[in-house]
């Protein structure tokens, strides 16, 4: 893209520098006549090094800088260089695909599990084959080493789980279906298995220790001091020794990997595509960081020294992070002493005449932004978890918070001010969009072709509307839209309809329908009104998020011209708001946005 359209980036790029950026200051002469940014980026991301078209990234394994993946077919091993990435060494002799790579403890051989129903171990100085295990009738898709290095312990589609002693090949056989094995890393005798729902423990014979534990899986730190537990979104890490709680944590999505750092300082989680990162040895364990970058999910972790860590993704690269790395800019705030706002953005409000912004994460975490000037003026914890719908208002220094959580279709209210929780109506469809209009006494609710209005505090339902469009029939509200708009009482809907040709009485195509009620006189029916007549500035915004493609994007109406548009991991963010000055987005990396469009109205 820089080659062939340097202009196009001379124009995009400079906006989306982080604040304390040597290249935001060396432009920041050249944005009068684009949006201002008023909260955003402050420092560059801790991405050092990019691997790409890396062909197994779910297998992953570290030892004394040698990084063992699978490439360049899916039937080779590539050892890199983990410290400069490059390639090394090239193992090849497996036909079929490698699921599974583990070093053993003293770095002497590398183990790799196979499709082709075997296991092999390779000499990590010649690159030779050492031995072939054989005995598996399925896929292998786990292999671990004991902490002593005399075992290997295999788990296969044949729904068995198989210990090897090394030296004479005998192998103890365990009727077992489960997914991944792993020793632990100072206990050669102890063998941790997992399913789907349940960890068990056995010994080196094949017995089992005590009964199966619901959850989803049980790791150790290197040195043992720390075990992580989690069963879906929830995820516990404790001492081993007193089983004291260090962080127990719910997260916006079910991990899928982990790794603890040499140290035990810190614990690194992936979920989908992003990286949390926690400091669980201070007295106030926390999330530090947030690493993302990554196009698609995230497959393996391992730490490569205790500021070095290395991911691989489904995006066919891996990718080199170092962990609390300084800024160029002396004055820029030391990752190790920020706390990161990490989990997914889910709505985001605008309160402009107060010059007010406001954000709540997956967790229940609100912010307060001041649009003047970017800081973030008050922020804490709620009890609200899993929000789908959800919008935020502060009235007369109250803050209210409405929001509809995941797979409940009803909506709830939570006064910061009395701390009281209250459940106000039932919804006879799909929450699609929640907003809080008027005096804070009331909420819109956005259904499946219906605008419904509820009083916040009797929980009784004051009018319900249809929607239909012009010469067509309601199909859906724009979910990933800002498909409700708020102007004072004003309530502007963006929703899809269908248009039948007369003559055939088939579906002719889609259409974009707005409309709009105005819902300011308590107990009298709302009065409808058009689009022009809402007092929108010439700005438009348009939001083509759901066809996967060109992103938000700001049009000039009058000149008939684009004036800008999210592009690249900012093409697609999670909550949006614009009220024709201001243009807020929040995203599942946890990142807001605050675009101030005065300058180009002016």
């Amino acid at each position: 893209m820089i080659q062939d359209c340097p202009a196009r980036m001379y124009n995009i790029a400079p906006i989306f520098c982080p604040s304390l950026s040597w290249l935001h200051g060396c432009y920041s002469s050249e944005f009068s006549h684009r949006p201002r940014v008023v909260v955003g980026l402050a420092q560059w991301g801790t991405c050092t090094r990019t691997i790409f078209h890396v062909i197994g990234t779910h297998a992953l394994a570290y030892w004394n800088n040698n990084l063992a993946t699978v490439g360049p077919t899916k039937n080779d091993i590539t050892i890199l260089d983990a410290f400069t990435g490059s390639q090394t060494a090239v193992l090849s002799g497996h036909a079929g695909q490698i699921n599974s790579l583990t070093y053993s403890s003293e770095g002497t051989f590398l183990v790799s599990g196979v499709s082709d129903n075997t296991i092999k171990l390779w000499d990590v100085q010649t690159g030779g084959i050492i031995k072939t295990l054989c005995g598996h009738t399925g896929w292998v898709y786990s292999v671990s080493v004991s902490a002593d290095d005399r075992v290997v312990a295999s788990a296969s589609v044949d729904k068995t789980i198989r210990l090897w002693n090394i030296k004479t090949e005998n192998c103890c056989i365990i009727r077992r279906h489960v997914h991944t094995v792993t020793f632990s890393p100072t206990n050669p005798q102890l063998l941790f298995s997992f399913s789907n729902d349940a960890a068990q423990q056995w010994n080196i014979d094949g017995h089992e220790i005590g009964s199966p534990v619901p959850c989803n899986y049980i790791g150790f730190s290197q040195d043992s001091a720390h075990f992580v537990s989690w069963e879906w979104e929830h995820i516990i890490i404790q001492s081993a020794d007193s089983k004291r709680t260090v962080i127990e944590y719910n997260l916006p999505s079910n991990p899928y990997c982990y790794c603890f750092s040499p140290s035990g300082r810190f614990i690194a989680v992936a979920i989908q595509q992003a990286i949390y990162l926690w400091d669980i040895t201070g007295p106030g364990p926390c999330l530090i960081q947030t690493l993302t970058g990554h196009s698609s999910y995230i497959t393996s972790l391992v730490f490569s020294s205790p500021y070095h860590l290395i991911s691989a993704s489904s995006d066919q690269s891996i990718k080199f992070w170092q962990i609390g790395a300084p800024s160029t800019n002396p004055s820029a705030p030391s990752i190790e002493s920020t706390s990161t706002t990490s989990t997914p953005i889910k709505s985001v409000s605008l309160q402009a005449n107060d010059g007010l912004a406001f954000s709540i994460n997956s967790e229940g975490v609100v912010k307060t932004w001041d649009i003047l000037t970017g800081y973030c003026k008050e922020s804490y914890r709620t009890q609200i978890r899993r929000i789908r719908n959800a919008d935020i208002q502060l009235i007369s220094d109250r803050l209210i918070i409405v929001w509809e959580e995941l797979f409940q279709q009803k909506i709830n209210v939570w006064d910061a001010e009395k701390g009281e929780l209250q459940t106000i109506g039932i919804s006879d469809g799909e929450i699609q969009g929640l907003r809080i209009i008027g005096d804070g006494s009331r909420v819109v609710q956005l259904s499946e072709g219906t605008v419904q209005l509820w009083d916040i505090w009797t929980g009784r339902s004051m009018c319900k509307e249809g929607l239909e469009g012009p010469g067509g029939k309601f199909i859906q509200a724009h979910t990933y839209f800002d498909s409700l708009r708020m102007d004072g009482s004003k309530v502007l809907v963006h929703f899809d309809t269908l248009r039948i040709d007369g003559s055939t009485g088939l579906v002719d195509s889609t259409w974009l329908s707005v409309q709009g009620w105005d819902f300011g006189t308590p107990d009298s029916a709302p009065i409808q009104f058009s689009e022009t007549s809402s007092g929108r500035p010439h700005l438009k915004l348009i939001d083509n998020r759901r066809w996967l493609q060109d992103g938000v994007r700001i049009e000039d109406g009058a000149a008939g011209k684009e004036i800008f548009q999210l592009c690249g991991r900012y093409a697609n963010p999670s909550a949006i708001q614009w009220d024709g000055q201001y243009l807020i987005a929040g995203y599942d990396s946890g990142e807001v946005f605050i675009f101030d469009f005065n300058s180009v109205l002016s």
